[in-house]
């Protein structure tokens, strides 16, 4: 066997969602602040992300969680997500399941009841609390960045469906949130092949007419996700984040949750201490509270805490030959889409 680059991954999932997370062969990226470090991958060198995410080493479902030396001194780590399409600058099941590798591996040590970790993101700090029992961590609880609604009840004209409404709010990432009625479907999971490719189609639309400035963080800047959403009888919401370049996320989706608090902030619907559950197309679940409100730019924004619990299933080593003829990998659109 002959390698000329090596990594190694602990392989977690959040409530259904993949995060691999890279505990070694990466050294750092450049740049001097993470926002620099993600503008670099997306713009400059993106061979690590389309090496990991594409076939033969990967697929369509899943992200790789990027492990750094932190660019601010609170920060114990910096973390950057690497998915199909891009890298991206936050996701609360990759935080999750980022704390769950480092704490249950060793590579930080871990106290109970409670361990905590400090995130160095684009998007800002994230600190995660996790919940320790015998050696295992049981739950993370994220303090996010705070979240806003840039736009709400924004309506794009579609053929199909005719008009549809959706808010504009970044909660790490920039959202479109659209009411799932609007498209005559339900989220669940005999639907997440039509949910997955109307989704990514509308986000494509969206992001033609609607440019999703970050009023502080240029490297922010960009319409990432649909999510659809539906509240259950028990008020608790239904939730399916679509994700390049065509599928469902697993998870109940961390900075979507955070982003669907930002917009009952905005329609003052929320009280400091109002707690949401979001449960995904498979059913898992976060718990989202609303801890205060801040400011972003002009926006008002929210300060939330999202929970959830993950559980690593793999210890991974992966390889590149020299004479490997796929060394950026490759997509086919029989898996991957149009």
């Amino acid at each position: 066997m002959r390698w000329s680059r090596t990594i190694q991954t602990v392989d977690v999932h959040c409530a259904g969602e993949i995060g691999r997370v890279i505990t070694g062969g990466v050294l750092n990226i450049p740049g001097a602040t993470m926002a620099e470090k993600l503008q670099h991958i997306n713009t400059v060198d993106d061979s690590l992300r389309r090496w990991l995410c594409s076939e033969p080493r990967s697929g369509p479902a899943g992200s790789f969680c990027l492990l750094t030396p932190p660019c601010d001194p609170r920060a114990d780590v910096g973390l950057i997500i690497l998915q199909p399409d891009q890298a991206h600058a936050m996701s609360g099941s990759n935080a999750m399941c980022a704390t769950t590798a480092m704490l249950e591996s060793g590579m930080i040590p871990m106290t109970e009841p409670e361990s905590h970790v400090t995130f160095d993101t684009a998007a800002g700090l994230v600190t995660a609390t996790a919940h320790c029992e015998g050696g295992k961590v049981v739950r993370v609880t994220l303090d996010m960045p705070p979240s806003f609604a840039a736009k709400l009840d924004a309506v794009i004209a579609t053929p199909e469906w005719g008009s549809i409404r959706y808010d504009l709010c970044f909660g790490g990432v920039f959202y479109a949130l659209i009411d799932v009625q609007q498209i005559g479907l339900t989220i669940a999971p005999q639907n997440a092949r039509e949910l997955a490719r109307i989704g990514v189609d509308l986000r494509s639309r969206i992001a033609e007419l609607e440019p999703a400035i970050h009023p502080l963080t240029p490297a922010l800047n960009g319409l990432a996700y649909v999510m659809f959403r539906s509240e259950e009888p028990d008020g608790a919401l239904r939730t399916c984040t679509t994700l390049r370049p065509g599928r469902a996320d697993r998870s109940p989706c961390g900075t979507g949750s955070n982003s669907n608090m930002a917009t009952r902030l905005a329609r003052g619907t929320v009280r400091p201490g109002d707690v949401v559950i979001s449960r995904s197309i498979i059913g898992g679940a976060f718990q989202t509270e609303f801890v205060a409100e801040t400011t972003i730019g002009p926006y008002r924004a929210s300060r939330n805490r999202v929970s959830g619990q993950c559980w690593i299933y793999g210890i991974s080593q992966i390889g590149l030959d020299p004479t490997d003829p796929f060394p950026f990998g490759f997509t086919l659109s029989d898996t991957w889409g149009g």
